[in-house]
């Protein structure tokens, strides 16, 4: 079959299409052929080795597919069966071999693309807004990059709780893209101070949790966003690592809280996975989540995926097709 293949880390063109051999799934495994994959961020990092990986490496986390066959003691699983799944490395190909328990059973009434669209980032909004922070109705967050394909998700659910959403973004076009899916308020962060905007929006006060998936270039000024005793959620880095020298900042700007959650440490647990994935697929089916895929890929252009993703040239959810 074919698949993406990363022998040295590097850039885009690190990304190469070929034939890979796959053999037969082991004890406890499954092997899938997907419809629909799930592109994100994480991958990049897989890519150019910010998150190291043996090489050759597949990348990719998320996907969608049915089940071609099944390895021994497999029996939550039989050929045929519609799945879907995220947190697992290696989905970027036709075909694969991966472990039965980090599959879900897909609806019905959820095609393959949707699902390969919102599993990571979906199960990801699951538990920052339900685990991390339980978002109460009444309370005020901000979302950072809320027209992605997290920050729609999030921003769709988050209000279906009752909370009030700030967001931020970087083009008029995508500020347009999430007031209209879940956002109150949407500072765009290329023409306005994000944290002067938050306190103006605020009345001086402050949101009550942060949920920032950019990092380094928005971390300190998002600790200025919060009221004290608020919390800090730095979930990714797209534009560089997060440090903080000083534990002192965050005393000095409230009291602050700050956690650096993982999907793995959240979802270490079977039923816990089945218990995000029923939340995420009853909030789909229930019309409270939308998604939104903005760029359908070729599994051969996956390069070109990478880069539209880097470039910030995406919107939504980015899907490649095998």
């Amino acid at each position: 079959m074919k698949a993406i293949l990363v022998d040295q880390f590097g850039g885009p063109e690190a990304l190469s299409y070929r034939e890979h051999e796959i053999g037969e799934p082991g004890s406890g495994e499954i092997r899938v052929r997907h419809h629909a994959i799930g592109v994100n961020f994480i991958d990049t990092y897989h890519r150019t080795g910010l998150y190291p990986n043996p090489l050759p490496l597949i990348p990719g986390s998320e996907g969608a597919g049915e089940v071609i066959s099944v390895g021994a003691g497999v029996t939550s699983f039989k050929p045929g069966d519609r799945i879907a799944y995220q947190g697992t490395i290696g989905s970027y190909c036709e075909e694969r071999i991966m472990p039965a328990a980090k599959a879900v059973l897909l609806p019905d009434a959820i095609d393959y693309e949707t699902a390969a669209a919102i599993m990571l980032k979906g199960l990801t909004a699951y538990y920052l807004l339900f685990l991390t922070w339980p978002v109460r109705a009444g309370e005020t967050i901000l979302f950072h990059a809320a027209a992605g394909g997290m920050g729609l998700i999030a921003g769709q659910w988050a209000k279906s709780i009752g909370a009030r959403v700030i967001g931020t973004a970087g083009s008029p076009e995508k500020v347009e893209l999430a007031l209209a899916n879940g956002c109150d308020e949407v500072i765009n962060y290329t023409s306005e101070d994000f944290a002067v905007s938050v306190r103006e929006l605020t009345g001086g006060k402050g949101v009550d949790v942060v949920y920032d998936g950019v990092g380094q270039a928005t971390f300190e000024k998002s600790l200025d966003c919060l009221r004290p005793l608020g919390l800090m959620v730095s979930f990714g880095n797209a534009t560089g690592p997060v440090t903080v020298p000083d534990l002192g900042i965050l005393a000095r700007k409230g009291s602050l809280f700050l956690t650096r959650p993982l999907g793995a440490h959240y979802f270490a647990e079977r039923n816990a996975l089945l218990a995000g994935a029923k939340a995420l697929f009853g909030a789909v089916e229930s019309g409270a989540i939308k998604p939104h895929i903005g760029q359908r890929f070729s599994l051969a252009d996956a390069a070109d995926a990478h880069r539209a993703l880097e470039g910030r040239k995406t919107v939504g959810s980015t899907i490649l097709i095998p």
